[in-house]
């Protein structure tokens, strides 16, 4: 196959591919971007595989940086852009089940491509666009199938993030994974245990933001792969429901902790050990806490006046989370009614705490809760935000 309109990207790399070419060695652009570009897909990353040695590559280039060189790859920069540049390499045995115990630098295209996880991610391009093909890629390509490299078995075995890895391209891609891969992957689903967590959940919300993630959740589900994911296992029929209404991707990862969390029926307690256990930040745990509170609210109708308020900043992703869950789509008119309120931000209340001290509030507690009454009220269309009017209410009361 031959591709005569590259990409931007590659026609930018294509001198770094001549230069080590003109020294004697192959280079190829390989990876996601050459699937992506045979499928009419943005790229992003460039990456490149060559038969020269890691020492070898910085002899030909000014700059380079070594990002893993004791795994072959070196980083090339070039006007600007950096390539991960990694020479042709053959694994030995994977005892942890995610890295190589012994990688070895090889010069054979063929050796490096056959240790690779999918057939759609074994293609390799010359700089001028021509494919090499070794494992029938291009025609899975073309019949939207994952099917691993050569035997399913060994490639799981040797590193069990692949088995996420497949289901997450299900969703991405929209292709049906093969029957001797899905099996294989059920066969080790337990070893997805060993995996950093950190990885899985990468792969996972991936999976949850890609085009049709019911591609994904269904074999996520048949092959028993949630079982070993964090929490997961006391939520099947949660599970398994969402796989039937999660028809398109959502929109960030944000709003995939929030359907899990909200479908998972946790209360916002519960929510910060289960996202703690996937090693979320604690940035997400609150944005997850409070969209799915304000979620829940949605589910069961119209919010008033100071779900809204609360709801803030997370109101559409709510929406979103609801919607997917049964509730109507309410978002025109949760714009127009959070736009409506008196403030939107405790910042904005016409008095501040050193306000109610010179009115006669002691500083501690009372203040701090005084301050919320007020908020409370101003919110609620029971005060007005007037600095006098607030003032007289808590010195009246």
């Amino acid at each position: 196959m031959q591709l005569n309109h590259l990409p931007q990207e590659f026609e930018l790399a294509r001198p770094v591919l001549q230069t080590i070419e003109h020294a004697g060695y192959e280079a190829y652009f390989v990876g996601g971007s050459v699937r992506d570009t045979i499928l009419g897909k943005p790229i992003h990353d460039v990456d490149i595989a060559t038969s020269a040695y890691p020492n070898e590559i910085k002899g030909l280039f000014h700059r380079t940086v070594d990002t893993g060189i004791e795994h072959g790859t070196v980083m090339i920069l070039d006007h600007g852009t950096g390539y991960e540049t990694t020479t042709f390499r053959s694994e030995s045995t994977y005892t942890d089940f995610r890295r190589p115990d012994q990688v070895t630098f090889v010069r054979s295209l063929e050796e490096d491509l056959k240790r690779r996880d999918f057939t759609i991610n074994a293609l390799a391009m010359r700089e001028d666009g021509e494919i090499i093909d070794l494992f029938d890629g291009l025609n899975d390509l073309k019949t939207h199938q994952i099917r691993a490299v050569g035997n399913p078995q060994e490639r799981f075995h040797e590193d069990a993030l692949r088995m996420m890895r497949a289901v997450r391209f299900a969703s991405q891609l929209d292709f049906t994974i093969v029957e001797p891969t899905l099996t294989a992957i059920t066969d080790h689903a337990e070893l997805l245990a060993k995996i950093a967590v950190e990885r899985t959940q990468m792969e996972l919300l991936k999976l949850f933001t890609g085009q049709t993630p019911q591609r994904g959740l269904k074999p996520f589900m048949a092959t028993g792969l949630w079982k070993h994911c964090p929490d997961f296992a006391v939520h099947e029929d949660a599970l398994n429901d969402l796989t039937q209404r999660l028809t398109q991707g959502v929109s960030d990862a944000e709003t995939a902790w929030t359907l899990l969390a909200t479908q998972f029926d946790l209360a916002a307690a519960a929510i910060s050990p289960f996202l703690k256990h996937w090693k979320t930040a604690n940035q997400t745990i609150a944005t997850v806490q409070n969209a799915s509170q304000t979620a829940q609210h949605l589910r069961q109708g119209a919010l008033n006046a100071w779900q809204l308020y609360q709801g803030g900043a997370n109101l559409t992703r709510a929406n979103e989370v609801a919607v997917i869950l049964g509730a109507p789509d309410r978002q025109a008119e949760l714009t127009q009614a959070y736009a409506a309120l008196p403030i939107h931000d405790k910042k904005q209340l016409a008095v501040t705490g050193r306000d109610l001290i010179k009115a006669g509030i002691q500083p501690g507690p009372q203040l701090g809760a005084t301050l919320g009454d007020l908020e409370f009220q101003v919110v609620t269309g029971q005060l007005p935000n007037d600095a006098s009017a607030l003032i007289h209410q808590i010195t009246t009361n």
